[in-house]
């Protein structure tokens, strides 16, 4: 059984952890959404959720975490000192009828919403 102390640590790291994710701002509303091409998948919500999954050689990488931080087009994805940068060469742009972003050198399509 957990003493009483440690329960209110623990409870106080989950908040904390919880806290350290951003919401996607306005000026950056166009990264939203479910962005996919072969062989990887980016999904962002409003609320900073990230996830992101890539196969690449036979080697499959897979990121779940808060959004920490835009810069510039490019983002960051963590928590605290525990983060993955994002680069992107295009962001967010209407191309043909359908929504496309550059991320780390991959050309991605944003899925249609529901």
């Amino acid at each position: 059984m957990m003493r009483p102390g440690r329960l209110v640590v623990l409870a106080l790291l989950l908040v904390l952890l919880a806290a350290c994710g951003i919401e996607v701002p306005q000026a950056k509303a166009e990264y939203v959404g479910r962005w996919e091409a072969d062989g990887m998948s980016l999904l962002i919500t409003r609320d900073g959720s990230v996830s992101y999954k890539r196969l690449r050689k036979g080697a499959s990488i897979k990121i779940d975490g808060p959004l920490h931080a835009f810069h510039g087009d490019d983002f960051e994805v963590g928590i605290g000192p525990m983060t993955t940068a994002f680069r992107v060469s295009s962001p967010p742009r209407k191309i043909d009828g359908s929504w496309r972003m550059t991320v780390d050198g991959v050309e991605l399509t944003r899925a249609p919403r529901r």
